[in-house]
């Protein structure tokens, strides 16, 4: 009986240690995002989401901690990309509507509040044309990038008609110049003309997928920036 009791006593002292779970691992990511240790804490909500694909909090979690990189300008570092933080988070209040409540109160998700994807948890779509016009201004529209130069024109709708042309141009020399024009736009339906000083009305569509799509000069736009590219 001893010798029985010996190996099994081995025998448990060798089986290898339960993986933490996805609330520890939460804990520990929360833990360190209260010390500041973001990328740390980031990779304890990952672990921990993917530890419980169903744990709403570790998606929120690591959403709001991809925002907080991404204010600090490390976007590339640790991939906090807009659609990337979206995502956590669509995940997030998908699993449990509460989170939505906290994500408008949340500055570490203010990077995102211009965004296809916040819009559409807060209820607005492309799919409806209605919508539209208050998408146009709710969200910033990039158009394509150019290598390490990122996106060189952008669109922002504002109120009373009136929008901006944002542009980065690229000389011989390298060094990029940026310029703003200010202009004019109508929506009907899903047609957008805009009008911009010395040049002909330009009229495009948003699509139900979101696709602001123009013909050249101004070409296409979404709601992400060329990042990253080098």
């Amino acid at each position: 009986m001893v010798l029985a009791l010996s190996l099994l006593a081995l025998t448990l002292s060798a089986a290898p240690a339960a993986p933490p779970s996805g609330r520890a691992l939460n804990t520990q990511g929360f833990r360190l995002y209260q010390s500041g240790r973001y990328p740390e804490a980031l990779e304890k909500f990952q672990a921990a989401a993917r530890a419980t694909p169903d744990y709403a909090l570790a998606h929120y979690n690591a959403a709001a901690t991809l925002g907080v990189l991404r204010k600090q300008g490390k976007v590339c570092e640790y991939s906090a990309h807009r659609d990337a933080i979206m995502e956590e988070l669509a995940t997030a209040v998908r699993l449990d509507a509460r989170r939505l409540q906290r994500a408008k109160e949340d500055r570490d998700l203010d990077v995102i509040r211009d965004t296809l994807g916040w819009q559409k948890l807060l209820g607005r779509t492309p799919e409806k044309e209605a919508d539209v016009p208050a998408l146009l201004r709710a969200v910033s529209w990039y158009g394509p990038g150019v290598g390490v130069y990122g996106t060189i024109r952008a669109l922002k709708f504002q109120g009373g008609g009136r929008v901006e042309l944002w542009r980065r141009e690229v000389g011989d020399s390298g060094a990029p110049r940026e310029s703003r024009t200010p202009g004019t736009y109508t929506v009907r339906g899903r047609t957008v003309e805009v009008k911009l000083p010395n040049a002909a009305p330009v009229t495009g569509t948003l699509s139900a997928t979101g696709a602001l799509t123009f013909p050249e000069p101004l070409g296409a736009f979404t709601d992400s920036p060329s990042e990253c590219d080098a």
